[in-house]
């Protein structure tokens, strides 16, 4: 698979259940979330203040940006249960080949500061994210089931890579419109 054909799949509006396991706080969690992919133009002034912001990026071809907007309900908000937590980053590809490359995100998946991540394709279309953040090093995989359904794996270590600080499982289904 190309990064062009997973965000082509990826693009819409879906329903997602993830089950997270804190190891670290040996605590289980549900999430509810309305997620939306939209892919956006390359030319978008955000895109060119992102890659302007990551520096070292400019040269690079630019592939299928989007906007990942998200609404989530978890039954592990300690204050208030039904509060609804709510986010979107720009996710911004930089392929190298057709089965690897960067990813720039405004906002990252394990601590809300912009990131730069490391992407490949497994032979069976599987997409793997690699991100080191300052504290953690996050892992995703993500990988479709068929048209409207996608499942979505992570497991969040130590910066030294030593440990196993959370792990996730999230399966998506499209809303359909009609």
């Amino acid at each position: 698979m190309k990064i062009e054909q997973f965000v082509a799949r990826s693009e819409g509006k879906w329903r997602s259940m993830r089950s997270g396991h804190s190891l670290a706080f040996q605590q289980f969690e549900d999430v509810l979330s309305e997620v939306e992919i939209t892919k956006i133009s390359e030319t978008d002034s955000d895109i060119t203040k992102l890659l302007t912001a990551s520096g070292s990026h400019s040269e690079r071809r630019v592939s299928c940006p989007f906007r990942m907007q998200w609404a989530a309900e978890s039954d592990w908000e300690p204050d208030d249960p039904s509060e609804v937590s709510s986010g979107s980053c720009l996710i911004v590809p930089l392929p190298i080949d057709e089965t690897k490359g960067q990813l720039l995100r405004s906002v990252g998946y394990a601590e809300a500061a912009p990131a730069e991540s490391s992407y490949t394709f497994l032979s069976d279309g599987t997409f793997v994210l690699t991100t080191a953040y300052e504290q953690s090093i996050a892992e995703e995989r993500i990988w479709f089931v068929s048209e409207h359904v996608r499942c979505r794996s992570s497991v969040l270590r130590t910066s030294a890579g030593s440990g196993i600080l959370q792990t996730s499982f999230a399966s998506e289904v499209r809303r359909l419109t009609s």
